[in-house]
Order: structure tokens, then C-alpha cells, then sequence
């Protein structure tokens, strides 16, 4: 999946904004899936400890499949698979996530797939002026929270032949896949009040970056007025430095500016520092799932690409999901005990089950994304509530689930 070129053109006016979003939308005519997952590392010693990103860097070799190594302001550890179809993409990331939990635990190190850091303080280890300005323009609680203690799968899905299609479809089964998938009900090892903790973070940023794009019959349009109406974060200035923005203009107000007017580089910079639930970059990139076990996340990868991608299964999965539409707050404070995002996740799982073999996903893929549904969707139990009971439980700390191999 292709980035959208830039120039360092001055923008003339609004068409121009107009023209780049409906680049956004211009993507091949596919079915590839792509997934970057973030994991949050935990020194199997000391849990309460923060990891230096060079010793995970250090203990990390190289990955067969492919996949891309970075790293988030907190430390966090992505891992972003080559895009494919459905069941090549996730055999080649599984193949790395694999290799690297047990170069990790051979290190003392562990993956942990939640949400949102249960037990540590926010502490920023990247120092990058990109980082800096962020850190300045969100500030804290809720800013160092997002950037160095927050962690997601993020599925990036091929535009196809009727982008408008699977843009609606993304932002409807929004509340539906946020409740199925939440998983970071923690913070300081109490209950936050949240079953996706994440999503209470991000919700407390700058809602002209962070809330969902508007529907609107035309996706392209829509995108463009979100651009022009979010705030400047900050403005990319000589070797290297980033000028923090902090008095509330917009990127449309620095069209109007007598100063520097903006580039269609500077424009294509500020897409990068807004954040959407759904953002188009050429492909749909889904930013709205907590982070999973490393071994649960092929479940969470598969069940939204079977929903966006097969047209049958989206059929039915949008008509049990249109009753929650706009439900986004709701899911992620109550998950799947809220019956009406319970209803609609049983429906969209079921089918998501009878599209996967339509889609070539092995059987074995099948069969957990059956006992994911089982465990969780027909339980009324999002993943957060296992964590939940672990917080309740004294017997066992959640110190212990942090140095565990395999799910609850």
C-alpha cells in the first residue's frame, strides 16, 4: 500500500485541499489486508519497570516475514506486516509476532496485547521534535497517556472499486467492533471505569483531530472540511524543528494567514497528525481496536475484513449494526455488556464466520475466531473483562498476567 505523494506547491485555495482529499481515496482495486500491531513490553522481573526500546531492539533478529520494526514515544513495539490477502498477511505477521515473543522471552522480556498500560506511568522515551511538539500541544494527563501508555491494531484495508462503500462500512461497524474487541480496562491496576481505556483517552484529546470523520454522501468532501477544520498541531520549520501550534487556529486559518502560506507538503504533514477513528490515505486505515493478545490478534484482523471487505457478510453485519450507530461512547465504556452492541456483534460475528472460507482463511483461523465469539460475543464478555477479574482477584495479581504466555 502506497503513501500519496506531496509538493511543496503553495496551496491556492480550498480546491486544492479538495483535490488532495479525494487523492486519499484513490487506491488500488483490491482485497489486500495489511496489520500493524502495537504491544506494549514488560520486563518479566519487574513488570512495574519500564523497557528501554534498545534492549528489545537488541534482542529482536530478523523477521522472515517482512515485517516493519518501530517503535511508539512510549516504547511501545509495532510490527507492521507486508499488505496481502487475507490469509497471506496474517500467516507472514503471525510468523514474526511468533519469532519475536520467544526472542523476547528468551531476553527476559514479554508481549503484552492490551490496551492500555495497566500498571505503569506514562514516561516518553522518544525524543523526536515531532514528539515534542505532541507532547506540547496535547499535554498531560491525557496527551502522555495516548502517546507512550496506549496500544492498537490498526487494519489497513484496500479502497476496492466503491471506496464510498467500504468508508460507510468501516464507520458504521465502528461501536460494534470497539465493543467485541475493548481490552484495557486498567489503569494505575484499577479499574479506569472504561472497557476500552483507550478509547476514554483518545476521546479526551482534540476532538477536531480525533472524532470520527462526518458521514456524508460524498467521503471525499467530508475529508476535506475535516482538514481545513482541525487544528494545526504544529509546522514543520528549518533542520528538522517542529514549531508547536497552541493558539487554537485551524489549517483552513492558515490559508487566510498574510504569513507563509501552507504547501500541499505542509498539507499532506498535518493528514499525518490527525487522528480519526477511519483515516484514508490511499487505503482505509481502521484505528478504532484495542491492542490484542499476541495470539488472539488474527481474530481481530480477520473479523474486520471479512466484515468491510465481503459484501454478502457486510449485508448483514450493517443491518444489525445500524440500531448502535454512533454508539462509540457507549462501547467503549460498556463493551459488550451494553444488549444492543451485544445483539449486533453476535450477528456480525456470525457473519464473519460464513465469509471467511469464501475468503481462503484456513480452518484453524476459522476455529478461533468460532472460540473468540464463544468466549467473549456470546458471553456478553468484551476481553476487558477478563483483566476485570483479575484486578479483583487477590490470589493472583495482574502482575502475574503480565508475564504470562497465553490469554486469561
Amino acid at each position: 500500500m502506497t503513501g500519496l505523494a506531496a509538493e511543496d506547491t503553495p496551496i491556492r485555495d480550498v480546491s486544492d485541499v479538495e483535490v488532495f482529499a479525494r487523492r486519499c481515496f484513490d487506491g488500488t482495486i483490491g482485497d489486500r489486508v495489511g496489520a500493524e500491531l502495537e504491544f506494549l513490553v514488560f520486563d518479566r522481573a519487574a513488570p512495574g519497570h519500564e523497557v528501554p526500546s534498545a534492549r528489545v531492539t537488541d534482542a529482536l533478529p530478523p523477521l522472515p516475514g517482512g515485517s516493519r520494526v518501530t517503535f511508539e514515544p512510549g516504547g511501545q513495539l509495532e510490527l507492521s506486516g507486508p499488505a496481502g490477502p487475507l490469509p497471506e498477511a496474517v500467516a507472514r505477521l503471525a510468523a514474526d509476532v511468533n519469532l519475536t515473543r520467544e526472542a523476547l522471552r528468551r531476553a527476559g522480556l514479554v508481549l503484552a496485547g492490551v490496551g492500555l498500560d495497566p500498571v505503569r506511568p506514562a514516561r516518553r522515551q522518544l525524543r523526536l521534535p515531532r514528539y515534542e511538539a505532541m507532547a506540547e500541544f496535547f499535554g498531560a494527563p491525557y496527551g502522555s497517556l495516548m502517546m507512550c501508555s496506549t496500544a492498537s491494531v490498526q487494519v489497513n484495508l484496500d479502497l476496492g472499486d466503491n471506496p464510498s462503500a467500504r468508508w460507510h462500512r468501516a464507520h458504521l461497524l465502528g461501536p460494534v467492533l470497539v465493543a467485541a474487541f475493548a481490552n484495557s480496562p486498567l489503569l494505575d491496576g484499577l479499574p479506569c471505569g472504561w472497557m476500552s481505556g483507550r478509547q476514554a483517552v483518545w476521546r479526551c484529546l482534540d476532538p477536531t483531530r480525533t472524532a470520527p470523520v462526518p458521514t456524508a454522501e460524498d467521503p471525499a468532501a467530508a475529508w476535506a472540511e475535516y482538514l481545513l477544520d482541525a487544528r494545526l498541531m504544529l509546522v514543520r520549520e528549518g533542520a528538522g524543528h517542529c514549531r508547536p501550534v497552541r493558539d487554537g487556529s485551524t489549517f483552513r486559518d492558515w490559508m487566510a494567514s498574510p504569513v507563509r502560506p501552507p504547501t500541499l507538503a505542509d498539507l499532506a504533514y498535518h493528514a499525518t497528525t490527525i487522528f480519526p477513528p477511519v483515516r484514508p490515505r490511499g487505503w482505509l486505515e481502521i484505528r478504532y481496536l484495542d491492542a490484542q493478545h499476541p495470539s488472539s490478534w488474527p481474530v481481530c484482523v480477520a473479523v474486520t475484513h471479512a466484515l468491510i471487505m465481503d459484501d454478502r457478510a457486510a449485508d448483514t453485519a450493517l443491518d444489525a449494526a445500524e440500531p448502535c450507530a454512533g454508539l462509540w461512547p457507549e462501547a467503549a465504556r460498556c463493551g459488550l455488556t451494553e444488549a444492543r452492541l451485544r445483539k449486533a456483534a453476535d450477528t456480525c460475528f456470525r457473519a464473519a464466520l460464513g465469509a471467511l472460507p469464501r475468503l481462503g482463511v484456513p480452518a484453524g483461523l476459522v476455529r478461533e475466531v468460532d472460540g473468540f465469539a464463544d468466549r467473549h460475543v456470546t458471553a456478553g464478555r468484551s476481553p476487558a473483562a477478563d483483566l476485570l477479574d483479575l484486578a479483583h482477584e487477590p490470589r493472583r495479581p495482574l502482575s502475574a498476567w503480565l508475564t504470562e504466555e497465553e490469554p486469561v
